[in-house]
């Protein structure tokens, strides 16, 4: 029986497999969070004088017993009960009897789950801030490991100007500081409590929900209690941006992988172990997992989309459909987390080459540097293009004397600034404490 369910009330099996669907499934990922909520929640319920003193010792003794079954993966949601609160409070009751049926006590199912999904985005988002830190920091590393190393820059997939293995790194770097900046305007939406709004229009019981704030580590407390249950769904839209954010930057660095492994451009190669071979080319060595991390990236970027169309045209108040959410942020946040790892471990192993550009082909790589000389002499510039523009067309333009050091400005090849994107980077990591 479910614990809404009347005793006269006969559910058919497939109403219920149909309303339930995957929820069983992602609940279990709540498990740890819907107890600690209740901890909270039972906490205040004491000094609300809806639980006695002994009461709440026997809940979370019991609760904290249930903390170290999750732990250690033994907790399991059984076959008839509909989901993890349901579970939770069974296990209570079983363990002690009445005690366990009164934690409930000004709380809905509504509350409970936007909890729960508040504190597991929180954590989910501290850990995934922690990745992309931890790729950043070998993206740093790596441009300066080679910032001298130059290589040719293009706008339009056509030659444009010299450029260096130390910008390309390190811009992959400063993009992951602005993802982190979304990522973490959605942190601060989601550190806020919306326990004790109950199913959405409050309670009777004199809650105390700024202690419950206090105890489960909110910022901040969703006030009003109708909102509260409105920043469901809205609050997982605003994650999954962030992360879609964070994607859009990995499927961008591995499109640049994966056409400087080309044969055509031949700038980088990797270890043999980290490419696949063909079935049928024996000269094959694919970048399969770049590939794999721009589609599954460029699949993430729809995530913010599919979770503004499951909520819209919806009206004020809880419904069902909010469930589905879990189906597209809970595989989000893993499906970044895996690509994060494997480029993580990839990218160190990664051989750059050098002398790039002694190859003729980019020659012309080189008329700007030529512009700029004529006009470090006194030549207007215009004239220079002009002088310039007609050496290229008579094919008589040749250049060589590049020097990367009278690249000075912040953030050029002589300049990277990388100091100052590492700074950048500490700065919005503190936005997660």
């Amino acid at each position: 029986m479910k614990l809404w369910q009347k005793d006269n009330t006969d559910i058919a099996q497939r109403v219920e497999a149909f309303t339930v669907g995957r929820d069983r499934d992602f609940d279990l990922l709540l498990a740890a969070c819907d107890v600690k909520g209740s901890l909270a929640h039972t906490e205040m319920l004491c000094k609300a004088g809806l639980l006695t003193p002994a009461e709440k010792e026997q809940v979370h003794h019991e609760l904290h017993a249930l903390l170290e079954e999750i732990a250690a993966g033994r907790f399991r949601i059984e076959d008839y009960v509909e989901d993890v609160h349901s579970q939770v409070e069974l296990m209570l009751t079983r363990k002690i009897g009445d005690a366990g049926k009164k934690i409930h006590s000004g709380r809905s199912r509504n509350d409970q789950v936007a909890v729960d999904l508040k504190l597991f985005l929180k954590q989910s988002i501290q850990e995934l801030s922690q990745a992309v830190k931890g790729l950043f920091d070998k993206l740093i590393a790596l441009s300066e490991k080679h910032k001298t190393k130059l290589l040719p820059g293009y706008t339009h997939l056509q030659i444009a100007m010299p450029s260096s293995f130390g910008l390309w790194f390190g811009a992959y770097a400063e993009s992951l500081v602005d993802d982190l900046e979304l990522l973490a305007a959605a942190y601060a939406v989601t550190d806020k409590n919306p326990l004790g709004s109950g199913a959405g229009y409050g309670s009777s019981f004199p809650l105390d929900r700024t202690l419950t704030t206090s105890l489960l580590g909110f910022a901040a407390l969703h006030h009003n209690a109708v909102y509260a249950q409105m920043s469901r769904g809205k609050t997982e839209k605003f994650v999954a941006t962030g992360i879609a954010a964070v994607a859009a930057t990995l499927a961008r660095l591995s499109m640049d992988v994966c056409l400087f492994l080309s044969q055509n451009f031949g700038f980088i190669s990797f270890p043999a172990a980290l490419t696949t071979g063909s079935s049928i080319m024996p000269h094959k060595k694919n970048p399969d997992i770049f590939e794999l991390v721009r589609g599954k990236c460029n699949r993430l970027q729809s995530a913010p989309n599919e979770l503004a169309l499951l909520l819209t045209n919806l009206p004020s108040g809880y419904h069902r459909e909010l469930q589905l959410t879990k189906e597209i942020i809970f595989p989000a946040l893993e499906t970044l987390q895996d690509c994060i790892g494997i480029l993580d471990f990839a990218l160190p192993q990664i051989e750059v080459q050098e002398h790039i550009l002694a190859d003729k082909k980019y020659q012309y790589l080189f008329t700007v540097e030529a512009v700029n000389d004529l006009v470090h002499n006194g030549v207007p510039f215009r004239e220079a293009y002009q002088v310039v523009g007609n050496a290229v067309e008579a094919g008589s333009f040749s250049y060589d004397h590049f020097d990367i050091t009278r690249h000075t400005h912040e953030g050029s090849m002589g300049n990277l600034c990388n100091e100052a994107i590492t700074g950048a980077m500490e700065r919005v990591m503190k936005r997660f404490a």
